[in-house]
């Protein structure tokens, strides 16, 4: 299992959110390369970012912080929040991010999400309230299941999917397995939990799920997770 430690760009600070919600932005840092540095030296591979005001802009509008996380780390950077074109796409893997996610274009036009993932290393983001996908920025849910969505990406040349319980997300009351799973059953792809997690036990319960890897937001930030301890039950787990 992969451990995706998270930073959320909003007006160049390193943010949490409460179910998505951009009045509910709680400031952790307002130098966010040094979270992202931090993260490396505990032993992280990877960092997940995503651009919040991008998500709502339909546009990148964290650039700066995110060319500095860039420069200062070695981290692998995955990075979604406002990818909706081919031209964002190539300036984000031209600035080094290694994989980039497609949230709600995926819903919209999944025809663009499949050539896209021809091409580029692309991974799908859906995010889901009782099991339907949202979208703008969580903002608005569609008539449309998550699993239904996931089904659509099977055989396409995508990477992984992200799945978020919005409901969940930032609340630490645990993350959704069995959600999860059903994600990972419709795609047969890689599939990353997110959204609720809290402590070691939630580590544990991903890994006897045989989940490929899991995002750590709130957790960290608020202590209630040493991700260093993580990172070793991942290892001593094979």
């Amino acid at each position: 299992m992969t451990i995706y430690p998270a930073i959320d760009l909003k007006d160049g600070k390193a943010v949490r959110l409460t179910k998505g919600l951009m009045d509910t932005a709680k400031i952790y840092s307002d130098e966010p390369w040094q979270v992202a540095k931090h993260f490396e030296e505990l032993g992280s591979e990877w960092v997940h970012l995503v651009d919040l005001n991008g998500a709502f802009a339909g546009e990148p509008k964290n650039l700066e912080q995110i060319k500095k996380i860039r420069e200062n780390t070695n981290l692998k950077l995955e990075l979604g929040g406002g990818i909706r074109d081919e031209k964002t796409i190539e300036m984000y893997l031209e600035l080094g991010i290694d994989r980039l996610i497609l949230g709600s274009v995926a819903v919209k036009n999944p025809d663009f999400v499949k050539t896209m993932a021809k091409k580029y290393p692309i991974v799908v983001g859906i995010d889901a309230i009782d099991g339907m996908v949202a979208v703008e920025g969580w903002a608005q849910t569609s008539d449309m299941k998550a699993t239904d969505l996931a089904k659509a990406f099977a055989d396409c040349g995508v990477e992984a999917i992200i799945c978020t319980d919005v409901g969940r997300d930032g609340m630490m009351t645990g993350i959704n397995i069995d959600f999860t799973l059903s994600i990972k059953e419709a795609s047969g792809l890689e599939t990353i939990a997110s959204g609720g997690l809290k402590d070691m036990s939630d580590i544990r319960a991903l890994l006897n799920a045989g989940i490929d890897g899991t995002i750590i937001g709130k957790a960290f930030y608020e202590g209630t997770l040493d991700l260093k301890e993580a990172f070793k039950a991942v290892k001593a787990h094979g």
